[in-house]
């Protein structure tokens, strides 16, 4: 995706995202009414963030603000055409393009699902790169596993981005929730996981915070 935004879009101010935050936290759909709504596509889609930790905990851990769910970025349209009706608005750097364009989608890889009747929120897609049925992380790209490896399943089928990925995103801005949901998902990983974790943290973030405690 390119790095360079196209125009357009609004910009959105604090009381703007303030406002975006509390339509979230409102109107969100959880991990089983999305899945509901996914049934039978043929890409592989996940939970992501941290609904996914609580997807592999087996519990809700904590109040989500959105749900997040993660598909490949060529698939986008399979997953578009599963809501006539919505629209879909691109996000990025702080801006906002309602009813996105196929330029806007292309130079950008957040999508908000929203409501035209109420303008509520419903679930944030992520189109992340790949190659073929290859994931390629967006925040390295030489990090690169089959789609197989990476998705796990609850007993009921919900698809999960595993959590050591999950980790890994958080890990950036490790911002206070990202602190807590790693120290309460750490316990839970083996010690394979937590290996494998550890590898990827010091490969893309040299010298993190979380590496003491793997």
């Amino acid at each position: 995706m390119s790095e360079q935004l196209p125009p357009g879009g609004a910009e959105l101010s604090p009381a703007e995202l303030d406002s975006v935050v509390v339509h979230w936290a409102a109107s969100a759909w959880t991990p089983s009414e999305i899945a509901q709504r996914l049934v039978g596509v043929a890409t592989p889609w996940c939970v992501a963030a941290g609904w996914a930790l609580d997807l592999f905990r087996g519990e809700q851990t904590r109040p989500h603000g959105d749900l997040e769910i993660a598909v490949p970025a060529a698939d986008f349209p399979e997953i578009r055409d599963r809501f006539p009706g919505y629209a879909f608005d691109a996000v990025s750097s702080g801006r906002i393009w309602r009813d996105a364009a196929p330029d806007v989608l292309a130079a950008t890889h957040q999508t908000w699902l929203r409501d035209p009747e109420t303008e509520a929120y419903r679930v944030d897609v992520f189109r992340e790169p790949h190659d073929g049925t290859t994931w390629i992380s967006r925040h390295d790209p030489t990090i690169r596993l089959p789609y197989r490896e990476i998705i796990r399943h609850t007993p009921d089928g919900i698809p999960y981005l595993t959590p050591e990925l999950v980790l890994l995103f958080k890990a950036k801005h490790a911002r206070p929730k990202d602190c807590v949901d790693f120290e309460s998902t750490v316990p839970f990983l083996t010690e394979r996981q937590q290996a494998w974790l550890a590898e990827l943290l010091a490969h893309t973030y040299p010298g993190h915070q979380w590496l003491d405690g793997l």
